[in-house]
């Protein structure tokens, strides 16, 4: 089997490189020719492309395009860009975090054309290429089986951690829910360690409470697994890192359609409130807040 893998970051990288391990040619190509250059110079089956002509034509029938570009403008260019030079029957894959609702137009603009369109959620960050992928896809039956061979590849084993999971728009429809759960997860370990950290006269070891969790615990999970393992290595002052918190698009996707379907969401939402918190450099609203108590009650203000 042969496939194209367009977007060589953190995560296309590392997919070229497991489906490579597990036998299936790749054909890499980039914006940018470095890391093409460090793939084939790595990788026995990995064969670079430069232009979009040479790696659409370094494809067998029915090519087989895998996308891994962020969302927006990018992926949009991008199917713009490549369609013309596809024929009836490829396989053209978007497997970044792009909003399903996108998806889902894109893929009519795709059909159109006789090109097969799948969406692919794609979790698994940087420990995906030792540990697998966890892929939720979705498309027609006959794309599905055009791209089983290489999901099974990239998944943590053949018969586990990938679905297809509907129509098109429902894998990243998924993979965007999946994302905000991950929020909340995050934020509900992190208030519970904070508040262990607080509780000065016991002065208690988050490494060692977190490692303890990791057995036999209801809460143990490969997040924990990663934060009892940051703790041992990091120590738990964390004097490095400033308190702020980026955010995906998929957390206010998931926030979004939670309130255009009228499902009540509250720990993924509120997780997502909290990463502005931290964003938050001015803290006008809170400011606001020190003016109103000193206005009705005489409360002191801190001055800056």
């Amino acid at each position: 089997m042969r496939l194209g893998i367009y977007g060589l970051g953190r995560m296309g990288a590392n997919m070229a490189r497991r489906l490579s391990r597990g036998g299936i040619e790749v054909v890499a190509h980039n914006r940018s020719s470095a890391p093409i250059d460090e793939l084939v110079a790595e990788e026995n089956l990995i064969t670079g492309a430069y232009s979009l002509k040479e790696f659409v034509d370094a494809l067998p029938a029915p090519r087989i395009v895998w996308l891994m570009l962020p969302s927006g403008k990018v992926t949009e260019d991008a199917i713009t860009q490549i369609l013309p030079l596809l024929n009836e029957g490829d396989l053209l894959i978007d497997g970044g975090n792009s909003f399903y609702q996108d998806t889902i137009a894109r893929a009519a603009r795709v059909q159109k054309s006789g090109v097969h369109y799948m969406d692919v959620g794609t979790s698994g960050g940087v420990w995906g290429l030792q540990n697998g992928y966890s892929l939720m896809f979705g498309g027609s039956d006959e794309a599905a089986a055009l791209i089983t061979p290489a999901i099974r590849v990239l998944a943590p084993a053949p018969d586990q951690g990938w679905g297809h999971v509907g129509p098109v728009g429902s894998g990243h429809y998924v993979k965007m829910v999946h994302n905000g759960i991950e929020y909340g997860m995050m934020q509900a370990l992190a208030e519970g360690l904070d508040l262990l950290r607080a509780k000065k006269e016991f002065d208690l070891d988050l490494a060692q409470i977190t490692e303890m969790w990791r057995y036999g615990s209801v809460v143990q999970s490969w997040l924990l697994d990663l934060t009892a393992e940051a703790l041992a290595e990091q120590g738990q002052g964390l004097e490095h890192i400033a308190p702020v918190v980026a955010d995906s698009g998929e957390g206010r996707w998931t926030a979004k359609e939670a309130i255009d379907l009228g499902v009540s969401a509250p720990v993924m939402t509120l997780a997502l409130q909290m990463r502005f918190a931290s964003q938050d450099a001015e803290g006008y609203g809170n400011r606001l807040l020190s003016l109103m108590r000193n206005a009705f009650g005489g409360h002191a203000i801190t001055k800056k």
